[in-house]
């Protein structure tokens, strides 16, 4: 039995290797020189290894190497351990998802690819954050759900403009610079549904359409690094970090997202709130049941805690409402007749967050919603702060707590992942312990 699976491993490897190096000759043909091969860390920082074009048919069978330490890494880059992932020992390997290469429109010469990780043995390595969020993917696939997910970004940029919020004058300000962003994403393959100035002075916004939670999840990555180049070639530095000013409006990670049955979109339709279907509704419960635990992955910086403040927009209340967009869990219609366009969004998440931690958890809370057959409480209309709604943890150390208590994470993570998440908010919290917020935001903005 083992030397059959072994030899299944070797087929894998030779397929991967076939393919990679057609798509090597590809990539050399059009000039690319490197491949950044990426995964994000528990703290949220996007980790890379670049190997030549010329060995990536290699690299796709045998994997690179990198330490699994990193699982335990701070926003510093100091590090930490847990109870099952810590210290020098050991090597994983990086294998490519060759189905996500892409060629970089802002970086001449160079091509990115999302990675997974495996043990050395083959076997994959049961604290992959992007395998974490495929198995959700799965498991919601064995209840026939099918879901599909978009993240936005906000970046603020250094220096920052003159034009108002929402206003015309910045986008004239930096017509070329906005341009060149849509032209750069466009060129990648990745559909842009609406890219504008935000609240915050220098500050904006894109959204692009959404696909499968692992597919989202990259796409969050492709986005912000594309964001990135682009800003340098303007002379420019993107703030992604969840505040800039602790005083002003930080930057949010929304998460939206659908529920689809062979073809039909379970957030209309039904007999439920905001006529959901009694799928929908359960699964968006259990998301806004488990908010206080989620906060810790998907708002894990002390950083983000400067972020959600209440009458911000930022869902600093475990409530949910139709288009409330002061409420954690704001729901979307969608005009009459646009069956795609219903759809849930999660406003407490920021730009510090793991994607592929946000989509698997949010996920594995939905489901175990439906498995507890809960239902939505009464939806909230203005401003929460107003109606004696639940404040949601306004710190991390709140949030971790709940986290520690979430039967369902840690059974959806697995031990290792869960302890070492546990492990990185702990360490974090220690870290910017008795800083100011102004010190705080200074030491995370840059960070992301």
């Amino acid at each position: 039995m083992e030397q059959g699976h072994d030899a299944g491993q070797r087929e894998q490897a030779q397929r991967r290797a076939q393919e990679a190096g057609l798509a090597a000759a590809r990539l050399t043909a059009e000039g690319v020189r490197a491949v950044a091969l990426t995964w994000v860390d528990v703290a949220g920082l996007t980790r890379v290894k670049v190997v030549p074009t010329t060995r990536l048919a290699e690299v796709a069978a045998r994997g690179v190497g990198m330490s699994p330490v990193f699982d335990v890494y701070l926003v510093d880059d100091s590090v930490t351990t847990s109870a099952h992932i810590g210290g020098p020992d050991g090597d994983l390997r990086l294998i490519p998802d060759l189905d996500r290469l892409t060629v970089l429109a802002a970086q001449p010469g160079w091509a990115w690819a999302p990675a997974d990780r495996f043990e050395q043995s083959g076997q994959p390595y049961t604290a992959c954050q992007r395998r974490f969020a495929r198995r959700m993917t799965e498991r919601a696939a064995e209840r026939g759900i099918e879901l599909r997910m978009g993240f936005e970004t906000e970046w603020v940029l250094d220096p920052p403009l003159a034009g108002p919020a929402y206003g015309m004058a910045r986008v004239v300000e930096r017509a070329q610079y906005v341009g060149d962003v849509l032209g750069a994403l466009e060129t990648q393959g990745v559909e842009v549904l609406q890219i504008h100035p935000e609240y915050t002075p220098g500050q904006f916004e894109v959204s692009v359409a959404p696909a499968d939670p692992v597919g989202a999840a990259d796409l969050a990555v492709l986005v912000r690094e594309t964001i990135r180049a682009v800003s340098l070639q303007h002379g420019l530095t993107p703030w992604f970090g969840p505040v800039i000013d602790p005083e002003g409006v930080g930057n949010g990670g929304h998460l939206h997202l659908s529920l689809w049955h062979k073809g039909r979109n379970l957030c209309r339709g039904g007999a439920g709130s905001s006529a959901m279907t009694a799928t929908s509704e359960g699964f968006l419960a259990g998301i806004l049941d488990a908010l206080p635990a989620l906060l810790a992955i998907g708002a894990p910086s002390p950083a983000s805690y400067l972020r959600l403040a209440p009458s911000r927009w930022a869902g600093a209340f475990q409530c949910w409402g139709a288009e409330n967009r002061e409420a954690a869990l704001r729901f979307v219609p969608g005009p009459p007749g646009a069956e795609d366009a219903a759809n849930a969004e999660v406003k407490s998440f920021d730009p510090a967050a793991n994607p592929y931690l946000v989509t698997g958890a949010v996920i594995a809370a939905g489901l175990a919603g439906l498995d507890a057959e809960l239902r939505l409480p009464e939806p909230v209309a203005g401003d929460p702060v107003d109606t004696g709604a639940q404040r949601l943890p306004a710190s991390l150390p709140e949030a971790l707590e709940h986290f520690t208590k979430s039967a369902v994470l840690r059974e959806a993570l697995g031990d290792p992942l869960f302890e070492a998440i546990a492990a990185v908010r702990r360490a974090e919290t220690e870290l910017f312990a008795g800083r100011t917020p102004q010190e705080i935001a200074e030491a995370t903005r840059g960070r992301y």
